[in-house]
């Protein structure tokens, strides 16, 4: 059995061919705006209308046919993918327009667009650029994805194919995972728990210098100056590094869970709502989304079995009697307390028992991930 995963690997192009690829980012966001004006004048763009569109734009624009048209066929259908999507997909909103000072580059090449010749990616219309190479591609690709991040730095994406993990241990335990903004990740074995460590609030002050010296420089109806420019990076390297801290301590940590336990129950927490609390600036900071989903990425490529239960009456519900109480508890208040049944718990540790006590009832309310994975998006995950 196979299975399809991303890797991931850095680019290093030199001046001429960052040029190239910027220029042909330009083309394919002009195709992609075009399809958005289509979209609102009353059309709908389906992909044959899009291949037409894009024949007739090429034949009239010079400067159009100067580019990949494997790229620009990729960016209609991606387009097509992401409309098709707003209609199917609850709470999903229709393509916008792509700015050239909002949206970072992205081009998609199918196998057709692209090889890698003596460890070196080479492009349509003559571009190549060397690869940073951190480990081997378990098979040829089958596409890829460059893209550029916020502070310049351009990445090659592969879809490649490799064995699937084979079955789980029926004799590794399960443990059931509550999340929260104190502890970022509180499970029924205490030896597993995330704590919350902070790397944005470490930042905080050093972010808060870059942007007031960003503001300070900020241009008023001018061209942005170099100095600006080199503020502006300085802050987005700073975020970056926090983000970076955060994306590798939920893998290490995920790793270990998913290596020693067979059914991970997850609760099926979505921290949106935190946004608009007093608690937005540290639920950022415990990145509760990103450990999630690494969690089930992670289980779901190592064969484990990953149950999504509803959040919904799990700090009410006792472990130990499976009764639930009568009032709701505050968030100040830390300590479950039963008195018909005596039990006493930390209100995380009890919530996380709840959790792995309803799925191992196979109830109707917990989700298998591996029938249900419409929250999860397979094709943005990166195998690490």
């Amino acid at each position: 059995m196979v299975e399809t995963v991303r890797f991931t690997y850095r680019l290093r192009p030199g001046r001429i061919a960052q040029a190239a690829l910027l220029a042909e980012w330009n083309r394919c966001r002009w195709l992609w705006n075009e399809a958005v004006h289509q979209q609102k004048s009353g059309q709908k763009p389906t992909f044959g209308r899009l291949s037409r569109m894009l024949t007739e734009a090429r034949a009239r624009f010079a400067w159009l046919r100067q580019g990949s048209q494997n790229a620009q066929q990729q960016t209609l259908r991606t387009y097509g993918v992401a409309l098709n999507a707003s209609f199917t997909v609850k709470g999903r909103g229709r393509p916008r327009i792509k700015r050239k000072t909002a949206a970072l580059p992205t081009l998609e090449f199918t196998t057709n667009g692209f090889a890698v010749e003596g460890g070196r990616l080479r492009l349509p219309k003559g571009i190549i650029v060397p690869i940073v190479w951190s480990r081997q591609l378990p098979s040829d690709p089958t596409s890829m994805r460059v893209h550029q991040d916020n502070l310049g730095h351009w990445y090659a994406s592969f879809v490649v194919t490799r064995d699937a993990a084979a079955a789980p241990d029926p004799d590794l335990p399960g443990i059931g995972v509550d999340w929260g903004v104190t502890t970022t990740a509180t499970t029924t074995n205490p030896a597993f728990d995330l704590p919350h460590l902070g790397h944005r609030r470490r930042c905080a002050a050093e972010l808060a210098k870059a942007q007031r010296r960003m503001a300070r420089r900020r241009p008023r109806g001018q061209t942005p100056s170099n100095g600006y420019l080199a503020a502006k990076r300085q802050a987005a390297r700073i975020a970056r590094k926090a983000a970076r801290q955060n994306t590798h301590d939920a893998r290490v940590w995920a790793k270990n869970v998913v290596d020693h336990h067979g059914l991970i129950a997850v609760e099926d927490f979505k921290p949106t709502f935190l946004a608009r609390t007093p608690m937005a600036r540290k639920a950022a900071d415990a990145a509760i989304g990103a450990c999630k989903r690494e969690l089930v990425d992670r289980g779901k490529r190592a064969g484990r079995m990953v149950v999504l239960v509803p959040p919904a009456y799990t700090t009410m519900t006792c472990s130990w009697c499976d009764e639930r109480t009568n009032r709701r508890l505050g968030l100040g208040v830390r300590i479950f307390e039963r008195p018909a049944c005596g039990f006493t718990a930390d209100r995380d540790l009890n919530a996380a028992r709840t959790i792995l006590a309803t799925a191992e009832r196979n109830r109707a309310s917990a989700d298998d991930v591996r029938h249900r994975i419409a929250s999860f998006r397979d094709d943005e995950s990166d195998a690490v």
